[in-house]
């Protein structure tokens, strides 16, 4: 990541100085593309939903009913606490105003990315929200047309045609047409998340994603088809996309492995999917036992992890280490990743052991409201005082005195 941060910093500083100029160049030297305008029309937006297929727009609505759904639930409600007779301390949450949220386009399109990002926004109730995703040339550059479709169910206006680490750059800094963002959203490749990292404390950024991960904990009452199409699945995204099964039962992952060459020869992206599970990120562990195994998955952490195993529901409660998990035969990740509800933002490399998925607390911040009385203040003043003489710091301590006991001219 840090030679990946060092060939991203002249891109963010040429992005810093001349603004929407330096996107154009970047666009066209990275993408191909030579843009005239970073925004894309409100035209294209509105053509691309009146073209999409029916059968496509009916499945992002349904996908769109149901995120909605589960992240209107993690909406949070400010509480004030009495600490003492006129002494409050009141959390309040508040929105960030202005969020840009990254959609990549590289082998795939990503159109679930923008539902994971703009619903969760939305109902924590951010005042503006800006897409950006890569031109495509294909497309006349501009984004793929299903992300500008799914932007317009989403009613989401202000969308930009710009990729990698410069579109994260234009988040940061702004540039010209396009207001400069408190907050950073959305996976991409190495480069994205490079510009996150160079960038964060100049916008505030979700998480630095990297390649893709499953996790599967099964036992011998798997399903080792079932085990086997998650593991192509995973592999599909990236040829360096982790796909891990996690098994006591030997028998078991040897079917596994009967199953894989089976479904990796008749998938469309084999070439990808085969690299993938045969890299070292990639394999099948031996375990002693589910503890055992479940100890495994626990440090791995991974972003998306599956149990297949007796009492699936119990295991799956006492996960302490994952972006999401995913219970029993019947909730795929690819359920996860479109239409389960739940969000496929989520934390990659390990970091699942200290950070979550995005939320709609992702787009919150929880403010202090500190509304003390004389008589609250004054009743709690010497410790205070003593307090900040114990910390060599008496004029805290005066700054109280000077309302509890104040010396008359």
């Amino acid at each position: 990541m840090a030679a990946a941060a060092d060939r991203v910093r002249p891109i963010c500083e040429d992005v810093r100085h001349r603004g929407t100029e330096a996107l154009i160049e970047l666009t066209e030297r990275f993408d191909g593309v030579r843009l005239t305008d970073i925004r894309v029309p409100a035209e294209a937006i509105e053509g691309a939903l009146t073209g999409l297929d029916p059968a496509v727009r009916a499945a992002l609505e349904e996908s769109i009913r149901r995120v909605r759904k589960v992240h209107r639930d993690q909406r949070r409600s400010d509480h004030t606490t009495q600490v003492v007779p006129g002494g409050t301390v009141t959390e309040k949450w508040i929105p960030v105003d202005r969020v840009g949220l990254y959609v990549p386009g590289g082998r795939a399109v990503y159109p679930s990315s923008v539902i994971m990002n703009v619903v969760p926004a939305q109902e924590a109730g951010v005042r503006s929200l800006a897409v950006t995703s890569p031109p495509q040339s294909d497309f006349g550059g501009l984004p793929h047309p299903t992300i500008l479709a799914a932007c317009a169910l989403l009613g989401v206006d202000e969308v930009y045609a710009v990729g990698g680490a410069q579109a994260i750059a234009m988040f940061a800094y702004g540039a010209e047409g396009c207001r400069r963002a408190d907050m950073v959203t959305g996976p991409g490749n190495i480069w994205v998340a490079a510009a996150k990292r160079l960038l964060k404390g100049v916008i505030g950024i979700d998480a630095e994603a990297g390649p893709t991960e499953i996790a599967i904990l099964a036992d011998s009452t798997a399903n080792a088809d079932y085990v086997a199409a998650d593991l192509v699945s995973q592999a599909e995204h990236d040829v360096v996309a982790a796909s891990v099964l996690v098994t006591p039962d030997e028998a078991l992952a040897d079917a596994v492995t009967g199953h894989l060459e089976r479904r990796v020869a008749a998938t469309k992206h084999s070439g990808r999917v085969r690299e993938a599970l045969s890299g070292p990120q990639s394999g099948i562990v031996l375990v002693d036992d589910l503890e055992h195994g479940l100890a495994v998955v626990d440090a791995y952490a991974a972003e998306h992890l599956e149990i297949m195993t007796v009492d699936a529901p119990a295991r799956a409660a006492r996960v302490r280490n994952a972006g999401a998990v995913f219970v029993g035969d019947f909730s795929p990740v690819s359920l996860g990743d479109y239409a389960a509800g739940s969000n496929h933002v989520l934390p990659t490399g390990g970091c699942a052991c200290h950070s979550g998925g995005l939320s709609v607390q992702t787009f919150l911040r929880g403010v202090h409201i500190v509304d003390y009385d004389r008589d609250a203040l004054a009743d709690v003043a010497h410790h205070v005082i003593t307090l900040a003489d114990a910390e060599d710091l008496p004029a805290h301590g005066e700054a109280v005195a000077a309302r509890t006991n104040p010396v008359t001219a």
